[in-house]
């Protein structure tokens, strides 16, 4: 059996997402489609619209064989390390592809581009350092540093958010010296940024959230997700009554950064510079998470960038734990599987190099700290009753099957 791996969110799954795995399964003829799913934080520091375990049912319903979470360690990072930490668990799970969407579409302009990115290091660090001296956020002075060893039309636009992951999922592959092969397809219609919906089915998952978080009903975003979307957000609305939104976990957040003195604070992974008078200076000053973070924002740190500090702030992850946690994945966490996904674990798993858990009770304690520790935070979103239900999932949830 031939497997594809995909790295995802599903926060919500939607239309966009199934014309990804759709296309995914035609262009690499996988018998058995893996998806590395981010758990309880996201890659942009955001907690999860709904549960992992939520997530996962979304998934497998649509057409997904495995879901394996994505760690704390790897999911809440910027894109190289979030990357590297996908791509070397679909490789430990022998995956054959591992297929992701991009703007651009075309791969050997992802592979090229490392190979001008290689040839260029020295160059391309001196243009970055220069354009971070000058003020520019991490993402920017990459991307103007990259124009500048490499004007040519023929490489990926890297101040594409999609062409930048796919670029160090490449990466990863070669600088790993992984078997597993890179394939990509265009992304249609709506961007990853959009706060609206489109006139289209396919919107961004940002503007569903949007929509959800201002509207709150479900029928406004019903023809951008697929119907088995649908039915499980209808069902998670009436069990957990609502969705998860920063300003849920902003009483904790505020209370963590004002009880802190600011040597603690600075030891908290990616806070650099000062962010920690500011973060400190202006949770005084602010009734919201939106007002706190329009507060705290600068031209040299990114939105993205200044929630992902937030999010280590809140779960107490220092520098320290957090690189050692992130030098290379370190175990597999199975959360769900179809009949055809479970007829491939039973075939390879003794194959796979890295552990396979299938509940908390099998892993090392220590290795499996911060994602526990995430889980506790996350259920901070939730009235009391129903965060305690949270935990025991996180705990006792064997992995679904569908």
């Amino acid at each position: 059996m031939e497997s594809c791996g995909i790295v995802v969110e599903y926060n919500p799954f939607h239309n966009g997402h199934l014309h990804h795995l759709q296309q995914s399964k035609a262009v690499t003829n996988a018998d058995v489609v893996i998806a590395v799913m981010s758990g309880n934080f996201l890659q942009r520091g955001e907690p999860a619209l709904v549960s992992k375990f939520v997530r996962t049912k979304m998934a497998l319903k649509n057409g997904v064989d495995i879901v394996i979470e994505l760690p704390y360690a790897f999911a809440t990072q910027k894109a190289e390390d979030f990357a590297k930490g996908a791509v070397d668990i679909l490789a430990s799970l022998g995956c054959s592809y591992i297929c992701f969407g991009s703007e651009s579409g075309n791969i050997e302009q992802f592979t090229k581009t490392y190979t001008i990115m290689q040839e260029n290091m020295t160059e391309y660090n001196k243009f970055v350092k220069r354009y971070m001296n000058e003020g520019f956020s991490y993402p920017e002075a990459t991307s103007r540093a990259f124009k500048k060893i490499a004007p040519s039309s023929e490489v990926v636009d890297l101040s594409k958010p999609n062409n930048i992951l796919g670029y160090h999922y490449v990466k990863a592959i070669k600088d790993l010296n992984l078997n597993i092969q890179p394939v990509t397809i265009e992304r249609i219609q709506s961007g990853y940024n959009d706060v609206t919906l489109s006139p289209s089915n396919i919107s961004s998952a940002t503007s569903i959230r949007q929509t959800l978080f201002k509207a709150k009903d479900l029928e406004t975003i019903k023809k951008q997700v697929p119907m088995e979307t649908y039915e499980q957000l209808v069902t998670y609305q009436e069990e957990y009554v609502s969705f998860v939104q920063w300003e849920n976990l902003w009483p904790f957040l505020k209370y963590r950064i004002l009880q802190s003195e600011p040597e603690e604070l600075k030891d908290i992974y990616e806070v650099e510079e000062g962010l920690e008078n500011r973060y400190i200076r202006f949770a005084k000053e602010s009734i919201t998470f939106h007002e706190f973070m329009e507060k705290v924002k600068t031209k040299r740190y990114t939105w993205t960038r200044l929630q992902r500090t937030c999010v280590h702030i809140l779960t107490n992850t220092n520098k320290d734990i957090m690189r050692e946690r992130s030098k290379r994945a370190e175990y597999i966490r199975l959360l769900g599987f179809t009949k055809k996904g479970r007829e491939y674990l039973n075939q390879y798993k003794e194959h796979f190099t890295l552990p396979l858990i299938t509940n908390l009770s099998q892993a090392d304690p220590e290795k499996i700290r911060l994602d526990v520790k995430a889980a506790h935070m996350y259920s901070f979103a939730y009235p009391n009753e129903i965060g305690q239900k949270i935990i025991k999932q996180e705990y006792q949830q064997p992995p679904i099957m569908e």
